[in-house]
């Protein structure tokens, strides 16, 4: 695969607009288009040629980056322009849901083009450097042919699957875990916040509990075991302890007018655990409640 192969990208948002960038940093000759024209100018400005359509930005070159804000704005886009796109490649970088993935997927197969579907687990900012990180599913050997290429937008190229759905399906599970660790925090600080401590006087507390008790307890060989083989005992603190733990945010919550709607489900979850007689076990338990 030539290093500095054409590039067209479709979408300019503020996502968009780095990935071109990072092409034209590398020395690719880089095609964008937008639907609004003056999200270009900056581009054009550093050397990217400016398409007035989507169809002569795709024939512009043989790999055409996409990253649009939904994916019913790639198939508005790209599906009436099945001819142009014929033997070409499509790298997909728009945030949806795995079946619209595979949905995609299915059609670029029926039409003779290729398609890889990306997700970029990292910020505009990072785009191009090596921390980089943008996970892929779709055919391997398209994959393998291309990465030489995708590297330019990260250094932490990742592929995972035949199945184009798994790396959106990735992009979930941490965007899950990024929602449910922001809003946590927003909320332990809303309670801190009715003795007027500040979030920098909280500060040194916070990193030492994240450093050493939550990190530890979701990244490590051990947290990974528990799940994958369902052995939920414990010596260190079950579930008729946390259950307790979470009864008291609840009703201090309430108490200080902070709301704690987002804990209540996994309250009742708590509750019905140990009303079955999961009282000694990990908290790790609530989680045969979402997969059975």
């Amino acid at each position: 695969m030539n290093d500095l192969l054409p590039i067209t990208v479709l979408g300019l948002g503020n996502m968009g607009r780095s990935l071109a960038a990072a092409y034209l940093a590398a020395g690719h000759p880089v095609t964008v288009w937008n639907r609004s024209a003056d999200k270009a100018d900056q581009l054009a400005r550093s050397g990217a040629v400016r398409a007035e359509t989507a169809a002569k930005a795709i024939a512009a070159s043989g790999m055409i980056v996409v990253c649009l804000s939904t994916y019913e704005a790639v198939r508005s886009t790209i599906m009436p322009l099945e001819t142009e796109l014929a033997g070409r490649v499509i790298i997909n970088l728009t945030t949806g849901t795995p079946d619209e993935a595979r949905q995609l997927d299915t059609w670029a197969k029926e039409k003779g083009i290729g398609y890889l579907d990306g997700a970029i687990m990292a910020v505009p900012p990072m785009i191009g450097s090596p921390e980089a990180l943008i996970l892929y599913g779709g055919k391997k050997e398209l994959f393998e042919e291309y990465q030489p290429v995708l590297q330019v937008m990260g250094g932490g190229t990742t592929y995972l699957s035949e199945d184009t759905g798994v790396a959106l399906l990735y992009d979930l599970a941490m965007l899950t875990m990024l929602y449910g660790a922001w809003y946590s925090y927003f909320h332990a600080h809303a309670l801190l916040r009715t003795a007027n401590i500040s979030a920098e006087m909280f500060l040194p507390y916070t990193t030492n509990w994240l450093q050493h008790l939550i990190v530890p307890s979701l990244t490590s060989p051990e947290a990974a075991r528990i799940l994958d083989e369902g052995d939920y005992t414990t010596a260190v603190s079950n579930m008729t302890i946390n259950k307790l733990g979470l009864d008291n945010i609840v009703k201090s919550s309430r108490e200080l007018g902070v709301p704690a709607d987002w804990l209540l489900p996994i309250q009742a979850v708590a509750d019905q655990m140990v009303a079955k007689g999961y009282g000694n076990d990990g908290f790790e338990r609530v989680f045969e409640s979402m997969i059975n």
